[in-house]
């Protein structure tokens, strides 16, 4: 299909983004798989080389592009499967709530360290007790003069090894339900913190994923991002992005399988003629390659809508529900074809279908998609 939303400078930017991914990430992914974990010398490459942060202005170190240079960046690796490295947070989503709502000084601060690779980024919000709903989150931060004073923990936070800092999600007033959460930025070398294990995951096996703990820890309230309460406000106004980013990811990865699937049923022999001469075959890839296109449509028609700043919560909800659904269908139904092999770790199919699960989570369960959907189906009932 073809795509009018990148110009020729973007495809320009696209054959540098791939050729790093092809010289820098790909022969090593394996082995950071089993390490659980991405070199910091691989950001500061990343750094080097644009793919961090482009689209934040240049009077903070990056570019000032617009955000389809970024989404360039999460195609390119998500067709090559690199679900390592944690650009996606880091870009996606620290640099956009810094670059929103934090002080001036916090963003000549991070912003440049952030675009060089050299400052690493990460969000906590879930904890063991609140996942998708924030309004329950026990992690505290309590004034204390010109301090906060933290105490509680996260868990499940994408970048939690390797982070220099922490966009943390906590109550300031603990009495005030949702108008009571806050974000402060939360250096990791501060007194009171501690991360705790790598967490074991089923997929995304290359990125680490920890949990988080504070214990007394003081943060001056400059660090804080926005006004005292009105963190929850901030965090929905973002989660519409974060939620199109993982559509944007999910679309590739299913037009990927069923490229894969498409070549390798075509050398494939079985009972004296390729996988692919069988009818169905053709007409389960025919039926898997109808729908991708129909929601690489969608997609797209979203990035145009968030580049004009007109995409809203339950648009971003839909494309999130349906192109992450289509993501987790296409890869298990081309796995089947590749049979054994398929089943086989060094297979990018394989690989896919493992990490493709987490899609129906991360971002706001699929079921939360379809609370946000029927809310707005019923408002005027």
């Amino acid at each position: 299909m073809k795509r009018t939303l990148f110009s020729s400078e973007h495809e320009i930017f696209r054959d540098s983004v791939r050729n790093f991914v092809d010289t820098e990430l790909v022969p090593h992914h394996a082995q950071w798989e089993q390490d659980k974990v991405v070199p910091r010398e691989v950001w500061e490459k990343a750094g080097q080389a644009g793919l961090l942060c482009p689209d934040v202005p240049e009077e903070y170190g990056g570019f000032g592009a617009d955000w389809l240079y970024n989404v360039v960046v999460i195609e390119e690796l998500a067709k090559k499967g690199m679900s390592g490295p944690g650009f996606m947070v880091h870009s996606e989503m620290v640099a956009p709530y810094i670059l929103a709502w934090g002080s001036e000084d916090l963003k000549q601060k991070w912003l440049p360290q952030m675009v060089a690779g050299k400052a690493i980024g990460a969000v906590a919000m879930t904890e063991p007790g609140a996942g998708s709903d924030l309004k329950e989150l026990r992690t505290r931060a309590i004034r204390d003069g010109d301090d906060y004073v933290v105490n509680g923990q996260k868990t499940y936070i994408s970048n939690g090894q390797t982070c220099d800092f922490i966009l943390l999600a906590c109550k300031t007033d603990p009495t005030a339900g949702a108008r009571g959460v806050s974000i402060v930025l939360t250096e990791s070398n501060r007194k009171g913190f501690e991360r705790g294990r790598n967490l074991e995951k089923i997929g995304l096996k290359a990125q680490d994923t920890s949990e988080l703990f504070f214990s007394d820890l003081r943060v001056p309230v400059a660090n804080r991002l926005g006004d005292e309460g009105a963190g929850f406000r901030m965090l929905m106004t973002k989660l519409a992005q974060e939620r199109l980013v993982q559509a944007v990811r999910s679309i590739c990865v299913a037009e990927a399988a069923i490229e894969w699937t498409v070549k390798y049923t075509s050398e494939r022999k079985a009972f004296g003629q390729t996988i692919a001469d069988f009818q169905n075959t053709q007409f389960v890839l025919a039926q898997l390659a109808a729908e991708t296109t129909a929601m690489r449509v969608f997609t797209d028609d979203c990035m145009a809508k968030h580049l004009k700043g007109e995409l809203d919560g339950v648009t971003a909800a839909k494309v999130k529900l349906c192109v992450t659904d289509l993501h987790n269908k296409v890869v298990n139904e081309c796995l089947q074809f590749f049979g054994g092999y398929g089943y086989m770790h060094e297979y990018p199919i394989a690989r896919a279908f493992i990490d493709a699960r987490i899609t129906r989570i991360a971002g706001g369960a699929a079921e939360v998609m379809k609370q946000i959907i029927s809310r707005d189906l019923f408002a005027n009932t």
